[in-house]
């Protein structure tokens, strides 16, 4: 089986979202991300500004929890997999891991994201500007706490696959020898994810350090939501 056949069974997934066919869902949901955004930045702003850390928590902002490139991303990464023989060539296996796992984790944020859109639909007028008490009660009805912390677990495994996989220089090596055919078969965006990775990871000692750091602070904000904190995004 192919190693990119994972792949498959995301984007399908992610094709099926509803924003993609519902204009007000899409509307909605890129204010939750940029309710997101903003909550993370202020959450995380002494770790976020300590200067080996600026690239990789942009890295998380615009690519983990939801770019606005992504749907030029899956385009590209579905027709990758219909030639999944030729690129895995060129791409070394645990470049192909680690990317498989950074693509799920940006599938995962944006089905997240969308339930609380659409919840928010359901509760709120859809040009209502979202408040924290908003997403609080948003996070409570529909209860993620789970799949959240999942989520968490896993950007913790990416943590570790970056340091034990991207650091090597062969494997550096290799990819920036893709460049050139990226470019050439239209694969740029896909590219520039995994490059944006590559250049996050540079300044810091430890990717999985930068990672924990994050989690344990996303992991007591989640505890707080669903133990009836009024404030836990304080």
């Amino acid at each position: 089986m192919s190693k990119l056949a994972v792949l498959d069974d995301l984007l399908e997934l992610y094709f099926q979202l509803n924003y993609h066919k519902n204009a007000q869902i899409l509307q909605r949901l890129q204010d939750v991300q940029a309710w997101q955004k903003t909550r993370m930045q202020r959450t995380h702003a002494q770790h976020f500004a300590e200067k080996q850390n600026t690239l990789m928590a942009e890295y998380f902002l615009n690519r983990l929890y939801g770019g606005p490139d992504f749907d030029a991303l899956a385009e590209q990464i579905a027709r990758l997999t219909k030639y999944a023989h030729k690129a895995e060539k060129l791409i070394p296996d645990n470049a192909i891991k680690t990317g498989t796992s950074g693509v799920a984790l940006a599938i995962l944020a944006v089905q997240l994201d969308e339930q609380v859109a659409i919840q928010l639909l359901k509760d709120y007028h859809p040009n209502e500007a979202l408040t924290d008490e908003m997403m609080r009660q948003a996070y409570l009805q529909l209860d993620q706490g789970e799949e959240r912390l999942k989520q968490l677990s896993m950007l913790d495994e990416l943590g570790k696959s970056l340091d034990k996989y991207m650091r090597s220089f062969v494997v550096y090596t290799a990819f920036k020898m893709c460049k050139g055919a990226a470019a050439k078969y239209r694969f740029d965006v896909m590219y520039d994810f995994m490059q944006d990775g590559f250049l996050a990871m540079k300044p810091l000692k430890s990717a999985e350090k930068f990672v924990k750091e994050f989690t344990a602070v996303e992991r007591q904000i989640v505890a707080k939501v669903h133990a009836g904190d009024l404030n836990p995004f304080q």
